[in-house]
């Protein structure tokens, strides 16, 4: 017997495979990307939690299809921000359900737990899912399985009921009790780690979709940096610390410059390539503005070939009006 999981990393989804896994199931835990998880790289503790449970890793890339099928046009809605989540839920679970019988598994299991989250898991959220991705019967939600109606897994004898939880709501008493009666180390603390849930994330979402289309490419680029939208159209992402400058100095995308500034340590930059000359020119004022200079000197700003002559502004508050986030 063989179970697929839907597996974030998360706690839940590590437990809810502990609770099959010592039934003498065997589960692959699928971690779906839909490229709009974490910034920091996670491969490492999902390897973890799935070594420490008995679990096999396997992750799958969706971005293209999560992109065409889901983010812009979500037949439910958006959440509080840019989160599609009861449409994002079911394009999950049916790509699980793809993998649950291209690898001859019997069932799937997820770390879902009812009312924790009172958009996305409430009961008749949770039934959405299952109907949206024709996964009626095969989803079966350990950690609140007995708060559910019983799945087949369940029905047919293939997992004992009886050894499977009940908890509903937002406490996590009961999951952390779990912990301990496991021994289960380094988990990470309950939190969103879908991007799309942030305020901040949205609102550069909401702005990039005003001035562009959006392709899978685009997406390194929302991760990371200060973004600014300057008066005659262009996208400016400036680099505010080492490690942002690392990642945007690795993206390689034609529709932007990598822009930097001469002879003087500077965040690295991106600007549009239909930046016009006056949005280049302001560009670069904004950049040296993030530098160390000096008052009333000129600087220069290299993009591509070309060079731009530029002094900062006085004060960080001039960039304020270009701010997006």
């Amino acid at each position: 017997m063989k179970a697929i999981a839907l597996f974030s990393g998360g706690l839940d989804s590590t437990l809810a495979m502990k609770l099959i896994i010592d039934q003498g199931i065997e589960v692959l835990a699928v971690n779906i990307n839909t490229g709009f998880g974490s910034t920091k790289d996670r491969l490492e503790h999902m390897q973890s939690m799935c070594n420490q449970v008995g679990a096999e890793l396997k992750i799958i890339d969706i971005e293209s299809e999560f992109l065409q099928d889901v983010l812009f046009d979500p037949k439910h809605g958006y959440g509080k921000n840019f989160n599609p989540c009861i449409d994002c839920h079911a394009k999950m679970f049916a790509v699980a359900k793809r993998i649950m019988e291209a690898e001859g598994a019997s069932f799937l299991i997820s770390g879902e737990v009812m009312g924790q989250r009172p958009m996305s898991q409430n009961k008749d959220a949770l039934q959405t899912v299952l109907n949206e991705s024709n996964c009626e019967g095969l989803l079966l939600r350990p950690l609140s399985a007995k708060a559910l109606v019983p799945t087949i897994a369940e029905i047919e004898g293939w997992v004992d009921r009886e050894k499977l939880e009940g908890i509903t709501g937002r406490s996590r008493d009961r999951q952390l009790e779990l912990v301990k009666e496991i021994g289960l180390e380094n988990f990470e603390s309950p939190g969103g780690g879908c991007l799309l849930t942030d305020e901040n994330f949205a609102k550069k979402m909401f702005d990039f979709i005003k001035y562009d289309t959006f392709e899978v490419k685009d997406i390194p680029i929302m991760k990371f940096g200060r973004h600014l939208r300057l008066p005659d159209g262009a996208k400016l992402v400036v680099g505010r610390n080492q490690e942002e400058n690392k990642h945007l100095q690795n993206i390689n995308n034609e529709k932007y410059y990598h822009l930097k500034a001469i002879d003087l340590p500077a965040p690295h930059s991106l600007l549009s390539k239909s930046a016009t000359q006056a949005d280049k020119e302001l560009a670069a004022k904004i950049i040296l503005t993030y530098c160390k200079t000096k008052d009333g000197v000129s600087y220069k700003v290299s993009y591509k070939e070309d060079e731009i002559e530029a002094t900062p502004f006085i004060s960080r508050d001039e960039i304020k009006p270009y701010t997006v986030m």
